[in-house]
């Protein structure tokens, strides 16, 4: 999956930033399943 992931986000590596990008993408996808799971 983090491969995937590493390859969704080539502009990440433009500005220098690229772990902290695909630790906010995991954090975005943690926390929309939160929310799917509290309103089930």
């Amino acid at each position: 999956v983090y491969i995937s992931l590493d390859e969704l986000l080539p502009t990440a590596e433009e500005f220098g930033e690229h772990h902290l990008a695909i630790g906010g993408l995991i954090a975005g996808m943690i926390t929309m399943a939160v929310s799917l799971l509290l309103f089930i």
